[in-house]
């Protein structure tokens, strides 16, 4: 029979431990298929080098966890009498000395709940190495990351149709929230980024009740979740018109997308995509206006390993899928964005987005 917990008790070899934790999140759903909440209720499973798991879960989620099929004994807790017992009922079954975690989704109060159970516990930040699992994507997840993508890339071709010069940047938002939701999203990436005009200048900037002038770029970062994956997709459009100085911003924007497109394939370093793409930046007359890295990884989470940044020197392999999105950000003024969600492969790359990249005038 095949152990589920294999690669996480390898880990916990490799890194000299004696288990591995995880919480509800991205790893937990790629590891059971089924999601839980994340909040004031601790919930941890703990995966031991050999051995069966351990559970503590709150005694309100035990239906739900039952579907699971989990091998191992389960330890529940009742909001009435709190979970510290339940804590250390499971360290008594389970003793530990060293245990690795997921340090970008474990909250502290977990933590100090698991260093009280286990006085001498020492306990090590394994992020990478736990969330390095999903780096690789298989034929399915990048399936259902196509999908995300194609109702994300339908909702915004909707969504353009009906811009107008007058409508403000919420309206814009709350149309493309519909369309996103109208084509089969089961939610959103993240809260979308509508931006028009000196707006479109602040890189995770909101929507506001601002008319839109004609002539602003109108910059729309967004992604629909779907299947447990999300898209995360930037185009910027102009409505009205485009003066010759969004026409260079947007054409060195553009150069630079492509510039990074050009360079990716399996074998090539997270360094090597950055600068490629960073150097078309700063040879243009826009160089001070550079504020972000290229892009970082997309899957079950809209931001994870790798990060596509100089100085990361990650080889990256054939099935990773990351997003290639430079921009020029000029304060008061515009701000151009163009993301791409790539998938890299032996020969080179695929767009897993599709939709049009050339200047476009909207309204």
């Amino acid at each position: 029979m095949t152990d589920r917990y294999a690669e996480h008790r390898a880990i916990a070899r490799d890194l000299g431990v004696d288990a591995i934790a995880l919480v509800p999140g991205s790893n937990f759903e790629r590891l059971f298929n089924a999601s839980f909440g994340s909040h004031e209720r601790p919930m941890v499973i703990i995966i031991p080098v050999t051995g069966a798991p351990v559970a503590l879960v709150p005694n309100l989620e035990l239906l739900s966890f039952e579907a699971l099929g989990f091998e191992g004994a389960v330890f529940d807790w009742r909001d009435q009498t709190g979970y510290r017992d339940a804590f250390a009922a499971m360290a008594a079954h389970l003793p530990l000395t060293s245990l690795a975690v997921e340090g970008q989704v474990m909250r502290v109060f977990v933590h100090h709940a698991l260093a009280a159970a286990y006085p001498d516990l020492r306990i090590l930040d394994a992020e990478k190495q736990i969330s390095g699992l999903r780096l690789r994507k298989t034929p399915d997840e990048i399936s259902a990351l196509t999908g995300a993508i194609r109702l994300s890339e339908a909702a915004l071709a909707e969504t353009i149709a009906e811009v107008k010069p007058g409508m403000t940047e919420r309206q814009v938002e709350s149309l493309l929230v519909a369309a996103l939701f109208r084509n089969g999203a089961e939610g959103l990436s993240f809260g979308p980024i509508v931006a028009a005009g000196g707006n479109a200048a602040k890189p995770h900037a909101h929507a506001r009740d601002v008319a839109i002038a004609p002539g602003d770029a109108l910059l729309i970062d967004f992604g629909g979740r779907k299947d447990g994956f999300t898209a995360d997709i930037t185009r910027t459009f102009f409505v009205g018109h485009a003066d010759d100085r969004a026409h260079q911003v947007y054409d060195t924007v553009l150069r630079a997308n492509m510039a990074g497109h050009a360079v990716t394939r399996a074998g090539v370093t997270a360094h090597q995509i950055d600068d490629a793409v960073t150097s078309v930046l700063e040879a243009s007359p826009f160089a001070e206006y550079i504020r972000t890295k290229t892009g970082h990884g997309l899957g079950r989470d809209v931001h994870e390993a790798p990060y596509i940044m100089r100085g990361n020197y990650e080889v990256l392999a054939a099935a990773t899928v990351f997003t290639n999105e430079p921009g020029l950000y000029i304060p008061n003024e515009i701000g151009v964005r163009i993301e791409d969600d790539v998938l890299v492969t032996d020969g080179g790359y695929i767009s897993l987005t599709e939709f049009p990249k050339d200047l476009t005038v909207i309204g």
